[in-house]
């Protein structure tokens, strides 16, 4: 019987069934970080249990680490705490701990990836809702509480319910000057940010079978985001090239096992799906937010929705969220004045993300009144980066070039909004206080389209800016 990838993987992991109507499910990967796992690992210790099988897990810290000054011990007490708690409990459990200066540090939906620890066919964990970012390799990625992490600890396995898989397909070729980002951004758009509730995402399609990892990463980033339990994108050639040669992945003999076991877990050519829905390529603009939600978001030649043409709940929605960005109904998008610009988490954080702007901001300065930051997703970003002289011509630029960091995306660190400045931001959410500041304002978008905001001094076409054409 032909099945999809995400039958597949369930059923290659699964456990059995519980008495609750759930699924019983193995854990083939556990990352952690220090903002889920310390309340998780004091769990263990008032039961008195011990971390099941501390060579699955793997630890990094990244919410709340500075991106500007990291020496110990941390200037927020609390940050130094939760930072102490997991370098103690990873020790105490024989786990390892990708930690500050050793290299390895970083975000830590870069760091699986990059250590090749993230591979097809895996059922991964993360206390973190952006964990669906991993599915780009073919995994069932899943962003979990703190009770599920010490679940995890002490069992790996989760208690799952079943869930159903919609096919997306994007088909055929995407305009220049537009990006992954742009991609995901419109299909949350159109099926909205509970419109995936009850299902996982297998995203498909000339345009997505084209993208890099690192762009196909971005758009399973952002499934939780469109409402979806995970979001994953089937092993090809793409995912098998940017493995090989990792540090965690197989060689010789076992590079060639693993890589008949992990072609085996796409979904089948006449797999069936609970839904499917087809994007085209050629429709997709450079995408910005609006409002207060990743579905808020038009075109950058639109204007802003107008509350009276929509009806009932959507009409308070709307409505709210213009007065709490302070925009007008029916103005274009684009002009909108920002204050700060930041490039960097765990959507656009990678090296390509930095090329990409490179490439095009060399030679240009960003606007007299924008605060730009750079944030490099991992250690190895960082260190990737300086060597191809990347660092140096953001800040010729006026960029600030900072430390490995989830940074500004949630503002669990120093990196904050001040009042009701607008950010123009290549991370995932903007939601309400998102960037650390109550009256804060968050405008999503594509690393260029930052870098074409902090150069104007405003919401811009990065086509226009840069001669994309």
């Amino acid at each position: 019987m032909a099945r999809n990838l995400f039958q597949k993987v369930w059923d290659a992991h699964l456990v059995g069934p519980l008495a609750s109507g759930q699924s019983q499910i193995f854990i083939a990967l556990h990352l952690i970080h220090e903002v889920t796992s310390p309340q998780a690992f004091g769990m263990l210790q008032d039961k008195g249990l011990k971390v099941a099988y501390p060579s699955r897990t793997f630890a990094t810290v990244d919410h709340i680490i500075p991106t500007d000054d990291a020496s110990r011990p941390l200037q927020d007490a609390m940050a130094e705490k939760m930072l102490q708690v997991l370098t103690d409990s990873t020790a105490a459990h024989g786990i390892e701990f990708f930690k500050p200066g050793s290299g390895t540090q970083g975000i830590v939906h870069v760091v699986g990836p990059e250590q090749g620890l993230t591979q097809p066919g895996m059922t991964i964990c993360c206390g973190d809702s952006h964990t669906a970012t991993h599915g780009a390799f073919g995994c069932i990625a899943l962003g979990i509480g703190t009770s599920q992490v010490r679940d995890v600890l002490a069992s790996q396995t989760l208690a799952m319910d079943p869930v159903q898989v919609r096919k997306i397909s994007v088909e055929g070729q995407l305009q220049a000057g537009v990006t992954a980002k742009d991609v995901i951004l419109h299909i949350i758009r159109t099926l909205g940010v509970d419109g995936g509730v009850g299902f996982a995402y297998e995203y498909a399609g000339s345009v997505i079978e084209n993208m890099s990892m690192e762009e196909r990463m971005t758009i399973c980033n952002m499934s939780i985001e469109g409402g979806a339990r995970c979001g994953y994108i089937n092993p090809d050639q793409t995912t098998f090239d940017y493995l090989s040669g990792r540090p965690r992945v197989p060689t010789g003999d076992a590079w060639d096992a693993a890589l008949e076991q992990w072609q085996s877990f796409a979904s089948d050519a006449d797999a069936a799906y609970d839904d499917e829905v087809v994007f085209h390529g050629e429709d997709i603009r450079p995408t910005v937010t609006w409002g207060v939600t990743p579905a808020q978001a038009l075109f950058i030649d639109e204007n802003i929705p107008n509350p009276e043409e929509v009806e009932g709940l959507d009409r308070a929605l709307v409505t709210d969220a213009l007065d709490y960005m302070q925009l007008e109904a029916n103005a274009p998008i684009k002009g909108t004045p920002i204050d700060v610009a930041f490039i960097g988490s765990c959507t656009n954080g990678r090296l390509s993300d930095f090329q990409q702007v490179a490439e095009l901001i060399e030679g240009k300065k960003v606007a007299a009144s924008v605060r730009a930051i750079a944030v490099p997703g991992s250690e190895q970003v960082d260190k990737a980066a300086r060597e191809l002289g990347i660092n140096l011509i953001f800040e010729a630029a006026g960029f600030e070039w900072r430390l490995p960091g989830c940074s500004m995306c949630l503002a669990m660190n120093p990196d904050k909004l001040n009042g009701d400045e607008v950010c123009a931001s290549s991370s995932n959410r903007n939601f309400i206080g998102r960037q650390g500041s109550p009256t804060g304002r968050t405008i999503l978008m594509s690393p260029v389209m930052v870098a074409a905001a902090a150069v104007s001094g405003s919401v811009a076409d990065a086509r226009e800016v840069f001669d994309i054409s």
